[in-house]
């Protein structure tokens, strides 16, 4: 494993990638919930919406696991990569047979499911370079509290 030290992403980008996420989801499930379609069709676009999150951020993690020589098995890569272009062509496929959709609601629908994916993988990079931005010892300590070492206090007692 790889010691390497990232440079610790700024509020901005950490408050930007957030809010991109909560105005893309927000804008794509606003639309969903005042949509005049039947329900499993909503539930067919919401799930799309959750398939394309979790995929999009297994493949963010997965990669960037590949690059910092983490292991990643080859099938787990591949199926990562699958649901990814799954999650996008059911979207696609579905948006253009959706006579009932204006060509606008489908655009609505199509931007605001990229921007939650690309929001999501900015977010999970956030999260993974503040992981590895931490000085290594601290972290050990944060996940192991009774490796803390503790000083004598001015009486001699250990704190």
């Amino acid at each position: 494993m790889s010691q390497n030290r990232t440079i610790k992403p700024s509020p901005a980008f950490i408050g930007a990638s957030w809010a991109a996420l909560a105005i893309g989801m927000g804008t794509y499930l606003i639309s969903l919930l005042n949509a005049d379609m039947e329900l499993n069709e909503k539930g067919y676009y919401l799930s799309l919406l959750l398939l394309g999150l979790f995929a999009a951020i297994s493949v963010q993690k997965s990669v960037r696991d590949r690059a910092e020589a983490i292991p990643v098995t080859n099938i787990y890569y591949g199926i990562a990569w699958l649901m990814l272009a799954a999650a996008l062509t059911l979207l696609i496929v579905g948006l253009i047979n959706a006579r009932s959709i204006s060509i606008s609601e489908k655009l609505v629908y199509g931007v605001s499911f990229a921007m939650s994916l690309y929001a999501v993988v900015a977010i999970q990079k956030n999260v993974r370079d503040l992981a590895t931005s931490e000085d290594p010892d601290e972290v050990q300590a944060a996940r192991q509290p009774h490796l803390l070492v503790t000083s004598p206090s001015k009486d001699g007692a250990l704190d």
